[in-house]
């Protein structure tokens, strides 16, 4: 990719992922989907190739992964799921799996910047990351049973403790920010004007340090991880594809729809 050490941004593969150099030895991947940062099959593929490019780049030290908007990040495009059929649901899980494990395996640390909702596909790149930045409004959850989904309860355990992961899941409840700093995986909550600055303040603090040695860090780091990631949420996503092969996915989506259109 070769990230200068300008403040120059640079547009990605799939317009709506750019890759700029706000700082030296940081690349943030800022990500803009409007409205709601709901990510369509081509995006998260984007995404992915943005977050590996800049780990693979000598000169990064940190990466800052932000959205713009109202919003980090909603999930994936349910419209497009509903419009393409079967074909865009393999699409829409294989391009999560690939941003998840682009953020989870990037060679430098990963600070993610999180304003406003993080729901679905969105936990799973926070839960990925290795520090979180949040606004005071930010909230995360996953309303996957409500929208005819399964999957990223490997990433919300990451983020909280296990039977409240369960309840959120099983309830798509949300929870807050300061609750999550309270379980220790937000490192700040910040008011939303403050967000980007706090979160590229750490990254700085990170690139600031020697680079090779951030690196095995990180793979250091990454080594003594309880938890295969990858396969967890890969088993997560066969009882995906059951509910979508059954039928169940497709009821629920389309009363989610519904209940949407009487609002």
């Amino acid at each position: 990719m070769g990230v200068s050490t300008s403040s120059q941004e640079n547009s990605s593969p799939e317009e709506g992922v750019s890759v700029s150099s706000p700082a030296p030895g940081v690349c943030a991947v800022t990500v803009d989907f409007p409205p709601v940062n709901a990510l369509p099959v081509d995006g998260w593929f984007a995404l992915a190739d943005a977050v590996r490019a800049a780990g693979r780049d000598a000169g990064v030290r940190c990466v800052v992964l932000a959205a713009e908007g109202r919003g980090f990040n909603a999930g994936v495009d349910i419209k497009e799921i509903q419009a393409r059929g079967q074909g865009a649901l393999v699409g829409a899980n294989r391009g999560c799996f690939e941003a998840f494990a682009a953020v989870y395996d990037c060679e430098v640390p990963v600070v993610a910047a999180v304003q406003g909702f993080c729901l679905g596909g969105g936990i799973g790149l926070v839960g990925n990351a290795d520090v979180v930045v949040a606004s005071e409004d930010a909230t995360f959850g996953l309303p996957e049973l409500d929208r005819g989904a399964l999957g990223a309860a490997t990433h919300l355990a990451r983020l909280v403790p296990q039977h409240l992961m369960r309840a959120l899941y099983y309830t798509s409840r949300t929870v807050s920010a300061a609750e999550l700093h309270g379980h220790g995986s937000v490192w700040r909550v910040v008011p939303r004007a403050g967000l980007r600055a706090a979160a590229l303040e750490l990254a700085g603090e990170i690139a600031a340090k020697d680079g090779e040695l951030v690196r095995l860090a990180k793979a250091a780091i990454n080594g003594i991880d309880p938890v295969d990631v990858r396969r967890s949420y890969r088993f997560e996503q066969g009882f995906t594809f059951e509910a979508g092969l059954s039928g169940v996915a497709d009821r629920v989506r389309e009363s989610f729809g519904r209940e949407r259109a009487g609002d």
